[in-house]
Order: structure tokens, then sequence, then C-alpha cells
């Protein structure tokens, strides 16, 4: 088993915590390195701790000192992404990194999402670097919708401007297991991964999991665009996000979050988690 260093950015997110914890079960602790903007917050990680701001490429230069694989977890600024994944890639040439695994999306090179476009310049970053590396185009995390069960159930109606389109995603627990495996694993440089869940559903599909397991009437309501972007303003939502929720719902009718290949779970060695399952944790929290 290789000795090196893995460097783990945003490991305090969502994604990131979970791939923490999924990189300890294939490699020693000591390791992996947790690269974080507020490093007491990471105090429980139970790894290295080292502090990491995308905006900051002197100290993005020191953290990754000694590190030799590392994953690149998308920034969560968008509009800001392109930017700062390239202050960390030239920042990684310059520490001697060897090899960098990137969060990238599903299908970036031919979906309609307007999230496409910082990635794809990443990933022409990368190849211009000249360090090995791979690219995980990441569907979309169930809990992007799951998020929302207790304001649905509440509601008593499903809402968005998807259609009839089909989302093939997974758990964030599924993406971090893949990344975990790739940066600690061997033969997957140069490699692009279309990483997606085994089921497909439509919002219609998930409103009657919904129903289904809360033994209510909870419909899926399609809007409009301009509808729903009204209505999630109405919510308290930004209007600017707002807008690009509800593009990304457009997005998920055109087939952009539609993926059958079964990379992923060919991947981590198991089937995806269901969305039912995913449906069933987040009303826990309702109750």
């Amino acid at each position: 088993m290789s000795t090196a260093k893995i460097g783990v950015t945003g490991a305090t997110g969502q994604l990131g915590q979970k791939l923490i914890n999924q990189l300890k079960a294939l490699v020693p602790a000591e390791q992996i390195v947790a690269l974080v903007r507020t490093p007491e917050k990471a105090a429980d990680l139970g790894v290295e701790v080292r502090a990491f701001d995308y905006t900051n490429p002197a100290l993005i230069g020191k953290s990754l000192r000694g590190i030799e694989r590392l994953v690149l977890i998308s920034s969560n600024e968008v509009g800001q992404r392109s930017v700062q994944h390239s202050n960390v890639i030239n920042a990684a040439k310059a520490a001697g990194v060897k090899y960098i695994v990137y969060t990238s999306l599903l299908h970036a090179d031919t979906t309609t999402l307007d999230l496409a476009a910082e990635h794809l310049e990443t990933e022409a970053a990368l190849a211009a670097s000249g360090i090995a590396h791979t690219i995980l185009r990441n569907g979309w995390y169930t809990e992007n919708y799951t998020g929302s069960v207790p304001g649905w159930v509440g509601a008593g109606a499903v809402v968005g401007s998807a259609g009839e389109g089909k989302i093939s995603s997974a758990s964030r627990e599924d993406f971090a297991l893949a990344a975990a495996k790739v940066v600690s694993g061997e033969g997957h440089e140069g490699k692009v991964y279309e990483l997606a869940g085994d089921e497909a559903y439509t919002l219609a599909d998930l409103a009657a999991e919904l129903s289904r397991q809360t033994g209510k009437e909870i419909p899926y309501k399609n809007l409009s665009k301009e509808e729903y972007t009204e209505a999630l303003k109405s919510w308290g939502v930004p209007a600017g996000f707002a807008g690009m929720i509800a593009g990304w719902d457009i997005g998920v009718a055109n087939g952009d979050l539609f993926d059958d290949s079964k990379v992923l779970s060919n991947l981590i060695g198991r089937s995806t988690t269901p969305f039912a399952k995913t449906v069933a944790a987040a009303l826990e929290q309702v109750k």
C-alpha cells in the first residue's frame, strides 16, 4: 500500500467530511490531510488538519507541502470556481503534488446546465498543468432534493419545473466512496468517470415516494421556469439563486441529469443508495 500523503480540500463540507471518513477505512489516518478554511471545525475528523483557502495562493502552497495525492472538491462559490481552482492547481504543481482527483459535473461537455462552464475550465487547467489526474463527473446528490423534504411535507406538494425529466442521483456517501477509492487506488490516471446513481426517477416519482412513506397525499406540481423562480423568491430564496435553481430543473427536463452507465456502482463495488432510503433519512429529520 502506498504511504503517500493524501490531501482533501473542503474537508469540513458535506461531501468532504464523508470522504475523510471513507478514506480512513482505506488508508492509515496519518496519511490523510484535511485542508479547511476553519481548522477548529475539523478538530474531530481524526486526521492532520491544515489551514487552506481557495482564494489565497500563498496559503494553498504552504498547505500542500508534502502532499502527493489531492482530492480537489469543487469550491461552493459558483462564479468564482475557475479562478479558485486554478489557484489550487498552480500551487499543487509548484508544491510537487503528483496526482489530482477533481469533482466535476455529470456530462460536463454536453450538458445544458450553466454550472458546467467552470468545471470544463478546471478540467482544461488540469490537462494543461501536466499533473496526472482523474475527473469525477458527479451527478446530482439525492440530498439536493431531500433537503427540501420538510418544506414539501409542510406544503403538501413537491414543486419544481423538471417536467418528466429523469434524475440519476446518488447519495453523497456514494460519491465520497468513489473519490476515496480513486485517490487511494491505482490505474485511474487520465480517466474521466461519469458518475450517477443506478436508479432514475422523476420529481413525480419522488412525490409518490414521499406520499408512500408519510401516508399523506403529496403530489408533484410542475411549474414553468418563471413560475418556479417566483415561487422560490416568495419562500425567501434570493432572486439570482432562485433563477439558477429553476434553470437546473429545466436541465433535468432536458435529460442533463440522466445516466444509466452504472460507472459509479462499478467503482464503489456495490449498488448506489436507493433514493427511497435517502428520503426516509430526510423524513426522520421532520419528526
